[in-house]
C-alpha cells in the first residue's frame, strides 16, 4: 500500500503563495529589463554573460585608447610632413639662388641681395627644423627643449640637442607601435655638417665674391635626406591610417557584439510581461479558490 502524505492547510498556503512570490519576481525582472534596455542588470542574471560583457567592455576600452593613440600619432605626422615639405621647398629655392650666384656676371648687389634672400630662407629652414606640436618639438625625439641652437649658440652652433636612438612612438594596435617624430640629424644635419651651416657658407662665399656653385652637391645631398624622410613620414601616416580604419571595424564589431548579449528585444519582452501578468492573474484567482477562508470571512 502507497503512503499518502498528509497535505494541511498551512501546506497549501506556503505552496501557493511561494508560487505567486516567484511569478511576481518573474514580473519585475521583465519590468526591469524592458526599462534599462539590458537583459543583464546584476551579475547574477546572467553569470555568463556578465563574463562575456566585461570582456568586450574591456576590448571597448583598449579600442578607445588605441583611436587616441592613432588620433595624437596623425598629429604629429601631418605636422612633421608640412615642416618638411616647407623645408623643401625653401632648399629647393636656395639651390635656384645659388645657381644664380655661380654667374660670374654679377654684381656685388646682386650677390648681396642673393645672400640675404639665402640668409633669410636658412632662418626660415631653422624655425622649421625647430616646429613643435603641443610645446614638444617633432625633430628633437624625447628631448623637451628645441631640436637646434641657433648659429651664435654659445654651446655649439645648429648643434643637434636630441639623444640619438630617443624617438615618440604611439601604440596603435596589440604589438603595432609607429613612430610619429623625425630624426632632426638625419634631416638637416648637426654642427657644422648642419643644413643652416652650409648655407651661411655660401652666405659668406656670395659677400666674399666666389663661387658657390661647388656647394651644389652639397645641397643636394640635405635634399635628398629631407625627401627620404618625408616619404618614411607618408609611410607612417598610411600606417596610422589603416590602423584607424582597423579600429573603427573593430569598434563596431564589439558594439555588434555586446549588443546581442545585453541588449533586449523589446518586442519579446512586452510579450512575455503580457504573458507572465496573465499568469500572474490566473494564479491568484486560483488561490482565492484553494485557500481556506478565514474565521471572520467564514462568520460572515
Amino acid at each position: 500500500m502507497t503512503a499518502i502524505g498528509r497535505v494541511t492547510q498551512l501546506t497549501v498556503r506556503n505552496s501557493t503563495l511561494g508560487n505567486l512570490q516567484a511569478n511576481l519576481h518573474k514580473m519585475s525582472q521583465l519590468q526591469t529589463q524592458m526599462s534599462s534596455g539590458v537583459k543583464i542588470n546584476r551579475a547574477s542574471d546572467d553569470p555568463s554573460g556578465t563574463a562575456d560583457v566585461l570582456k568586450i567592455q574591456g576590448d571597448q576600452k583598449l579600442l578607445a585608447q588605441y583611436d587616441r593613440n592613432a588620433a595624437d600619432g596623425e598629429a604629429w605626422l601631418v605636422t612633421v610632413d608640412s615642416a618638411l615639405t616647407t623645408s623643401l621647398a625653401n632648399l629647393r629655392k636656395v639651390r635656384d639662388l645659388t645657381v644664380q650666384g655661380g654667374n660670374g656676371a654679377l654684381g656685388s648687389t646682386s650677390r648681396e641681395a642673393l645672400a640675404q634672400e639665402i640668409s633669410g630662407l636658412k632662418d626660415a629652414l631653422l624655425a622649421q627644423a625647430n616646429t613643435s606640436y603641443l610645446g614638444r618639438p617633432v625633430f628633437a625625439g624625447t628631448v623637451a627643449a628645441p631640436a637646434f641652437g641657433a648659429g651664435d649658440d654659445p654651446a655649439g652652433a645648429y648643434d643637434y640637442k636630441g639623444v640619438d636612438g630617443a624617438t615618440v612612438t604611439r601604440t596603435v594596435a596589440s604589438g603595432t607601435t609607429v613612430r610619429v617624430d623625425s630624426d632632426g640629424a638625419a634631416v638637416f644635419g648637426t654642427g657644422d655638417e648642419s643644413v643652416f651651416a652650409l648655407l651661411d657658407g655660401i652666405v659668406a662665399t656670395l659677400r666674399a665674391g666666389g663661387d658657390p656653385s661647388d656647394q651644389l652637391d652639397a645641397v643636394d645631398d640635405r635634399l635628398d635626406a629631407m625627401t627620404t624622410e618625408l616619404s618614411s613620414v607618408g609611410a607612417r601616416q598610411n600606417q596610422v591610417d589603416s590602423a584607424q580604419s582597423l579600429i573603427a571595424e573593430n569598434t563596431i564589431t564589439a558594439k555588434t557584439r555586446l549588443g546581442a548579449i545585453q541588449d533586449v528585444d523589446l518586442a519579446q519582452i512586452i510579450l512575455d510581461l503580457q504573458s507572465q501578468e496573465v499568469a500572474y492573474q490566473g494564479a491568484l484567482g486560483a488561490a482565492a479558490k484553494v485557500l481556506q477562508p478565514t474565521l471572520l470571512e467564514f462568520l460572515r
